[in-house]
């Protein structure tokens, strides 16, 4: 590396780049420099000087000490909802937004312990060794781990976030990704990015179950761009999705036949999940056929349309609560201030809030907050703090 600022790490810029949607020209364009200059700086065969730096660092919304920040290890590549080429500018910036939260959640991991990872472990290297009978024991064994029996889970969301997993939920513009997840080898935890673009609580949970299908079944399992491998893969996803929210016992005995998509409604509500995912669901349990299957979407896309169901205003998407009460926590306790959290990280303050699922403006005032995680025992022991000023841990209670 030439002249410069010393110590510039080039994957940030990189990291920027795909996390703003920018090209190399736009940024040169806002930063008063040419192509050639940010493409050296991309490279390594160059650094920015100072003033440059802080021209830099002002138009993508961080602080300049941010660019000298090393980089962890790479997450695993994540397997997205969408396999299309023409997303590839979209899938990166979703890449880059899910390493931001995982600088996030490593920060904050140096006050705090999080949930243990509590989740079943399966060796497969080739999604072409899982079987149905697979899905249908991992997402049993599952249920297990997490004590909540075979009845609906009341919230989806404290479910994961209480089994040790990074959930990150916030407004993408990329309708067409529902969400993407991720192995973090620097946290060793997973990590979950979910879109809030639509506002339905019904494919929100689906969408979870199924991100927690692909880092249960393939996080063994290599990713590829073959059509088939990856439909494979996702039809995989969708098939754990079904089973964990919908037990096979359970909402068997739910199910009135002959089915119809009025009785189906009603289910709807008590189980969370929408009328196209039962159907799915008891095609896979073979409770109906194909031709009832094909019968009962026909009739659904003539009374509603293929993308909207009766009922769906009625449940509001979970809320992620890990991240945004740990900083609560720390705000709490004395050990760091809201206003320093963002330098701390190094992101703007309105990343830290989006990527946290904190409210706007949320890091410059206090609110009252339940935490989930916990203090390191150390802080614990060195902070001087009053009886009512104590962390406490949220519970998830087992269920029959």
């Amino acid at each position: 590396m030439s002249r410069g600022i010393t110590g510039f790490e080039p994957g940030r810029l990189v990291q920027a780049l795909a996390a703003r949607a920018l090209s190399q020209a736009q940024l040169a364009m806002m930063v008063g420099v040419s192509p050639a200059t940010i493409s050296k700086w991309k490279t390594g065969q160059q650094s920015p000087e100072a003033e440059a730096l802080a021209s830099l660092s002002q138009v993508i919304n961080v602080s300049p000490e941010w660019f000298t920040r090393p980089l962890p290890e790479k997450c695993s590549l994540p397997l997205f909802r969408s396999n299309a080429s023409a997303h590839a500018c979209a899938r990166s910036m979703l890449e880059a937004r899910l390493e931001w939260a995982q600088d996030i959640a490593m920060a904050l991991s140096e006050f705090v312990d999080f949930p243990d990872v509590n989740l079943p472990t399966r060796a497969f290297t080739d999604p072409q060794q899982i079987t149905n009978a697979d899905i249908e024991e991992a997402a049993c064994e599952c249920r297990d781990l997490w004590g909540i029996g075979r009845r609906a889970i009341p919230d989806l969301a404290m479910a994961v976030e209480g089994a040790g997993v990074i959930l990150v939920r916030e407004e993408t513009g990329v309708a067409t990704i529902e969400g993407l997840s991720a192995w973090s080898h620097a946290l060793q935890r997973p990590l979950i990015l979910l879109s809030a673009d639509k506002g339905n609580g019904f494919r929100s949970r689906f969408d979870l179950a199924h991100e927690l299908g692909h880092l249960i079944l393939h996080k063994g399992i290599d990713r590829s761009t073959d059509p088939d491998r990856y439909k494979l893969m996702e039809d995989q996803a969708h098939r754990f999705a079904g089973a964990f929210l919908l037990p096979a016992e359970t909402f068997a005995d739910d199910v009135k036949t002959p089915v119809t998509l009025d009785s189906l409604l009603l289910l709807k509500q008590r189980w969370g999940v929408s009328v196209a995912a039962m159907v799915m669901r008891l095609w896979a349990l073979r409770i109906i056929d194909n031709d009832a299957k094909a019968l009962l979407f026909k009739r659904r896309s003539a009374r509603w349309g293929v993308k909207a169901e009766p009922g769906d205003e009625g449940r509001a998407p979970e809320q992620v609560r890990l991240l945004k009460r740990t900083i609560e926590l720390l705000a709490s306790a004395g050990v760091m201030p809201l206003d320093a959290v963002s330098g701390y990280v190094g992101l703007a303050a309105n990343d830290v809030e989006k990527l946290t699922g904190l409210p706007e403006l949320y890091l410059s005032g206090r609110t009252s907050v339940v935490h989930l995680a916990t203090l390191k025992a150390t802080l614990n022991n060195n902070s001087a703090r009053k009886p009512e000023e104590s962390a406490v841990v949220l519970p998830f209670k087992k269920r029959k």
